[in-house]
């Protein structure tokens, strides 16, 4: 899944002519305190709501602001995962994207982000959630999937948390299985650290009330 396929059209942009009254305008109906900024169709940065109520005149132009605009971006050809990353490092709801010469394309909302991501580790598939602690020099996916697979179950999304001054990882893994006790006994009889596991009616729920928590701040 790339940027280019998550792009949404429902927000425009603004231009460097519009005015901030039209900006607050705009960032009111489409529930969102940043709104991205063209000169034409070139990117020029994201205008936040505290930039245009700083001011003493909201009906001056953007232009006019004169701002040293944030510059937050993604390359329409990024993966899911690295769009994730640009917006938590700059802890922003919207992430304009752009082609190889910048000029604008749409943007990503982090609420499609949530969605999309939420498909990748194949949330709405049937199954169970373990979690594993590992040594970083022990970590083999491909032996971790081979005692899965023993019980005739398969892994269908995996992702590795990794902790600083820790040579841990914690393991995650979704399974397509609903009775995973015999996979549960045989990592442990490989010695694996078992931390957590949920079957699907527990993971379902815990997922349900987090999303809808998530959603709700996302749409006050």
């Amino acid at each position: 899944m790339v940027a280019s396929e998550l792009i949404t059209y429902d927000i425009p942009p603004l231009k460097v002519s519009d005015s901030g009254t039209k900006a607050l305008d705009w960032m009111e109906e489409f529930k969102t305190s940043s709104l991205p900024v063209v000169n034409g169709n070139k990117y020029v940065g994201l205008i936040d709501e505290s930039d245009i109520l700083d001011r003493n005149d909201s009906d001056e132009t953007i232009e006019a602001y004169n701002l040293n605009f944030q510059r937050p971006l993604g390359f329409q050809n990024q993966h899911l995962f690295e769009i994730i990353g640009i917006m938590s490092e700059n802890d922003i709801m919207v992430l304009p994207i752009v082609d190889s010469n910048e000029h604008y394309l749409g943007l990503i909302t982090s609420e499609t982000i949530v969605k999309e991501f939420s498909k990748a580790v194949s949330v709405n598939n049937a199954g169970s959630i373990i979690t594993l602690e590992v040594n970083l020099r022990d970590y083999s996916l491909a032996e971790i999937a081979k005692m899965v697979e023993s019980d005739e179950a398969k892994i269908l999304s995996s992702f590795i948390t990794s902790h600083s001054n820790s040579n841990k990882l914690e393991v995650t893994l979704k399974i397509n299985k609903t009775d995973i006790s015999r996979i549960l006994h045989t990592f442990e009889r490989f010695n694996y650290v078992v931390t957590a596991s949920y079957n699907e009616s527990e993971y379902h729920k815990d997922l349900q009330d987090r999303y809808d928590e998530f959603m709700r701040f996302l749409n006050p």
